[in-house]
């Protein structure tokens, strides 16, 4: 389980190395590939020999408006840097449009369970579901009737057991907000049901450095890779 790559493809290859040596046999994305940061082909390269499903997120939905929309791109980079600038100058159209085709949610079937992947929520790449979420809004995704919903967008690590549901975030790959550095999933053992949390040390200051030459005006692009 992995997702917010946000063209971080440093922190991503950690991550699947990672997932090589623990066996993993296939990867739920939970979405945001791109936006943020500035190596967007090489992500997708790195994801492309993998077993996967995805979902889009908002970071995806932005992208598909931002294509064709250069007065929105504009917005979008005074506030969330040049990611999707990077996607758009770097990746064919036709991965521009599996990108922004995916779906969202998507029902999986592994082993005995019956899993919901998606990105902010069953119903919307936009909501935030925190560790501290309120009981109605995860009652409200436990009634989908779903063994296992995984989910991302907040950028912190979470699970919570609602009735026969397991609610699981694996964190963010590329850009963690829970105050510890590195790049975060998570495995699912869909033998024995557990979940083991996941955090791979790298050096960020390439990426950083780069986020000082292309976004000098947004420094927090940078902080939050080693804000602790």
């Amino acid at each position: 389980m992995l997702g917010d790559i946000h063209g971080n493809a440093l922190a991503l290859r950690n991550v699947l190395l990672a997932a090589e040596k623990q066996q993993v046999e296939a990867l739920l994305i939970t979405g945001d590939l791109v936006g943020y940061y500035f190596e967007p082909l090489e992500m997708l390269k790195l994801l492309e020999p993998w077993s996967k499903y995805l979902v889009r997120g908002n970071h995806e939905d932005m992208l598909s408006v931002a294509r064709s929309n250069p007065s929105f791109l504009t917005k979008v980079n005074a506030r969330y840097g040049l990611g999707l600038h990077a996607a758009i100058e770097q990746l064919s159209g036709l991965q521009l449009d599996e990108l922004c085709a995916l779906p969202h949610p998507t029902e999986i079937e592994i082993e005995k369970y019956k899993i919901l992947l998606c990105h902010g929520s069953p119903w919307s790449t936009e909501e935030y579901i925190y560790p501290d979420a309120d009981t109605n809004l995860l009652k409200r995704c436990s009634d989908t009737g779903f063994d296992v919903i995984v989910h991302g967008h907040t950028h912190y690590p979470a699970k919570h057991v609602v009735g026969k549901t397991l609610l699981v975030n694996p964190g963010s790959v590329g850009q963690p907000r829970n105050r510890q550095p590195g790049a975060h999933w998570a495995i699912f053992d869909a033998k024995t049901g557990e979940v083991q949390f996941r955090c791979e040390g790298y050096d960020p200051t390439q990426i950083m450095e780069e986020c000082g030459q292309k976004n000098p005006e947004l420094p927090y692009l940078a902080e939050m890779l080693i804000r602790t």
